[in-house]
């Protein structure tokens, strides 16, 4: 289409109220700046008491501040996305790309069968012409299982997919529309349809659930079909030759549903495994992935999902190809990342794990910046992208209008000739891993991929529509949470530590904001220090009635109170804003607390010692398996610990020592007919305190008070205890 007729595929349209916004954050800076003039021209002298801890508060706002300028990057020019794809299908609709799927999934146990293949049933279900849709079922786990609850669903897919297409189905992972619409008491043919298609669901779901239950298939099971042979040489999850098995060869003129309409491609793969060979966890699954898809299908597009991640729109595709086939704005598009949602998301977010403001907020301030991070799943990759090409001025909307030959090949012929592209040692001397696909030597394997493809010229999309185009499920422990953003910030600061450091890797090559957004993740771990320093010695001070703010009758109090007041109440706005609660918000307050002292520690200490040879990389899946009780708990927004954790104990010794130190507080006010002065003088200190001493209380609850299994274990408690005791009694005695 000429310049002169072009109309978008796509609208953007920058946030309202940004220059109020510039003008408040600008407010602030002057706040802070004065903080750091009051820190600097009051530093006690040599000898007198408090000089160190006065110098070390200074160098911990040092670090909030600098923390504080990378969330700015975040928030200054905001963008937000909408699409029209009644323009696109008029234009493109017998000219789609190829598409292909990956769903990854890496643990039978604590990631269902079920789940998965209603994770694969959402996405063989998209609305987008059949014959150009491939979806892999990446299983890490090698899993018979898995394997078998695939085969299941690829029967059901004959059934479910005309079934979504006649009634509009919206969602299409047929748990979550069970789920979302009540039996159909009517006699018409929809409710007669409805029935028999559950019936049939029911039916599969049985089946597998027995076998998983079990962990073993009958021999009637595996006389099935003929991919339960793969399994033969199978030893161990670590120990298993390349299983392929294409399920629905979209080629094939009788791979039809019941309609007589062509099925999508549906293929099950498992890579192989050696213990002696590096795995690379995710990173390597979707390298193989990409390098056997490009065998079976070669998609132009690859979107990958993660198996507890199904879609919630049908659509989505056809979302994704408005940024990818504008005539003028496309060129540059690499990928688009969706917004993610989540189904067993609480009222008031006890573990604040839904990401609220980071998807509402953030990653839109990011998308302003020229690119969202790819953050794993839901995203729509270029594949030539994701195999290292650079971008160029050659580079055209027309990529998508190139139509390799279909491969002659068999099924079988295709099987046997990709195995070998999922071998231990093919990548061994090449530029997988490294310059190629998705990169190694981290955990988070998609951001730094993310990074490394816009420093090579390209552009990224945040799309985030009304309704959210995938659903997931968040964690409903504290172990799990802690667990979770552990490996995030061990991941980030390891960026940090490598060469990809996006303060020298991304200079010049993104712009300012991008890099302070990239900056600010990995800049989580090292703000434990930061964290555990200002919310324990300004307490401890409270011990010995020293001072380390400035007194409330003081002017230098007003810059003190201004930042703080202002950061916080802007942070609760923007949280109800992002249609959160205020409870929510205290809530939220509460566990990055935890996060900072615990899990960003760890993180800390681990990605040192990985970065200095002394351990090894390690990848934590996060349960999707839910115990009843813990459950019940969950949804009375009850927080759950319920086992003893090195994480626990520096959280409880953290909660405690504060409460001992407001105990003190306490009886000099009561007792100790404290003055007036004292209370001037002492004003933030005892403020912080208490703040603290509040935003436990449910922790001091599970210590003292709870008798559930998710209470605080007794011999933490007195662990905890004793180390609070210890560090209060060496502070008075040995300063």
């Amino acid at each position: 289409m000429g310049s002169e007729g072009y109309v978008p595929l796509f609208e953007t349209k920058k946030v309202k109220g940004s220059v109020i916004y510039k003008l408040f954050a600008v407010s602030i800076f002057v706040g802070i700046c004065l903080i750091f003039v009051y820190r600097f021209s009051h530093i006690p002298r040599e000898g007198e008491d408090g000089r160190w801890a006065w110098i070390g508060l200074f160098a911990a706002e040092l670090w909030f501040s600098l923390f504080w300028v990378c969330t700015q990057a975040l928030r200054w020019n905001r963008v937000y996305r909408c699409t029209f794809k009644d323009r696109l299908s008029q234009r493109y609709e017998v000219e789609f790309p190829r598409v292909d799927i990956f769903v990854c999934t890496a643990d039978p146990t604590i990631e269902p069968p079920m789940m998965v293949i209603n994770t694969v049933l959402s996405v063989l279900a998209y609305d987008y012409p059949t014959e150009k849709l491939s979806v892999y079922l990446s299983d890490d786990a090698g899993s018979d299982i898995t394997f078998y609850a695939l085969l299941e669903a690829s029967h059901f897919a004959k059934e479910w997919i005309p079934y979504c297409k006649k009634f509009r189905v919206e969602p299409r992972s047929p748990e979550a529309y069970f789920l979302s619409i009540s039996d159909q008491n009517d006699v018409n043919e929809e409710a007669k349809e409805f029935e028999a298609i559950k019936k049939l669901y029911e039916d599969m779901e049985n089946r597998i659930t027995r076998a998983a239950k079990r962990d073993q298939l009958t021999e009637e099971q595996r006389s099935k079909h003929k991919g339960f042979s793969q399994w033969d040489s199978y030893s161990s999850i670590r120990d298993h030759d390349t299983i392929l098995q294409i399920l629905i060869d979209g080629r094939d003129p009788n791979a039809r549903d019941i309609e007589g309409y062509p099925l999508p491609t549906l293929v099950y793969f498992a890579r192989e495994k050696r213990p002696q060979y590096p795995h690379n966890f995710k990173a390597g699954a979707m390298n193989a992935l990409i390098r056997v898809s490009g065998k079976i299908s070669n998609g132009q597009i690859i979107h990958n999902v993660d198996c507890d991640m199904y879609s919630n729109n049908s659509q989505s595709v056809r979302n994704a190809l408005c940024f990818f086939m504008d005539e003028e704005k496309s060129q540059e598009v690499a990928f688009v990342q969706f917004s993610e949602g989540f189904k067993n998301v609480t009222k008031n977010e006890i573990y604040s794990s839904s990401f609220r403001v980071s998807i509402e907020v953030e990653f839109h301030g990011m998308d302003g910046n020229g690119g969202t991070p790819y953050i794993g799943s839901c995203c729509f990759h270029r594949r030539d992208t994701l195999c290292g090409r650079k971008f160029d001025k050659e580079c055209t909307s027309k990529w998508y209008k190139e139509n390799d030959p279909e491969s002659e090949e068999s099924s079988h012929e295709l099987e046997a000739k990709s195995k070998v592209l999922a071998s231990c040692t093919y990548e061994e001397n090449t530029q997988w891993g490294k310059e190629t696909g998705l990169k190694y030597g981290t955990p988070v394997e998609d951001m730094i991929t993310g990074l490394s493809i816009q420093c090579k010229g390209w552009k990224s999309v945040y799309f985030n529509p009304e309704r959210k185009a995938f659903i997931g499920l968040v964690p409903i422990t504290l172990p799990q949470i802690l667990v979770q953003h552990k490996r995030w910030s061990e991941g980030n600061f390891l960026i940090l530590l490598s060469k990809y450091n996006p303060a020298w890797y991304a200079l010049g090559k993104i712009s300012l904001g991008l890099q302070l957004g990239y900056l600010k993740w990995s800049l989580w771990a090292p703000s434990c220090f930061a964290t555990l320093y200002y919310s324990i010695i300004p307490s401890l001070y409270l011990l010995q009635d020293i001072s380390l703010f400035p007194q409330y009758s003081s002017l230098w109090f007003i810059p003190f109170a201004y930042v703080i007041s202002a950061k916080y109440s802007y942070s609760l706005v923007e949280f109800l804003w992002s249609g959160g609660t205020i409870l929510g918000w205290w809530n939220e307050q509460r566990i990055w607390l935890y996060i900072r002292i615990s899990s960003y520690l760890f993180a800390f200490i681990d990605a040192i010692l990985k970065t200095a040879g002394f351990s090894d990389e390690a990848f934590a899946i996060t349960s999707k398996v839910i115990d009843e009780d813990v459950s019940e708990r969950y949804q009375k927004e009850i927080l759950e610990f319920g086992a003893s954790s090195p994480m626990f104990t520096i959280i409880t010794t953290h909660a405690l020592l504060n409460f001992f130190c407001f105990l003190r507080v306490v009886k000099k006010l009561t007792m100790d007919a404290a003055d007036i002065r004292y209370l001037d003088r002492m004003a933030m200190q005892i403020l912080l305190c208490v703040v603290i001493v509040l935003i436990n209380w449910p922790l001091y609850q599970a210590l003292f008070f709870r008798q559930d299994k998710g209470k605080m274990p007794s011999s933490l408690t007195l662990q905890s205890i004793g180390f609070a005791l210890l560090a209060c009694t060496c502070f008075v005695y040995l300063q």
